[in-house]
């Protein structure tokens, strides 16, 4: 199972800025993310700590529930 943080990295690429670009720019800058995490208490546990914007937990349920349909647990 690929990472959570390995997952994001397909929307860094994104021209359309939106928040799931927000996010994945942000976990690419910040050298702390926990980037080989496939958990989601751990992810979930440091955005609550370190959150980059006001929907950033939102956004962050919301891909997490992606990318355990496309990865699989």
């Amino acid at each position: 199972m690929k990472s959570f943080y390995h997952f994001m990295m397909r929307y860094r690429g994104n021209k359309v800025k939106n928040e799931e670009k927000q996010l994945a720019d942000w976990m690419f800058l910040d050298t702390s993310f926990p980037k080989q995490s496939t958990t989601y208490d751990e992810v979930s546990d440091y955005l609550e700590w370190n959150s980059p914007f006001p929907d950033a937990i939102r956004t962050f349920d919301r891909l997490w529930d992606e990318y355990i349909e496309i990865e699989g647990d």
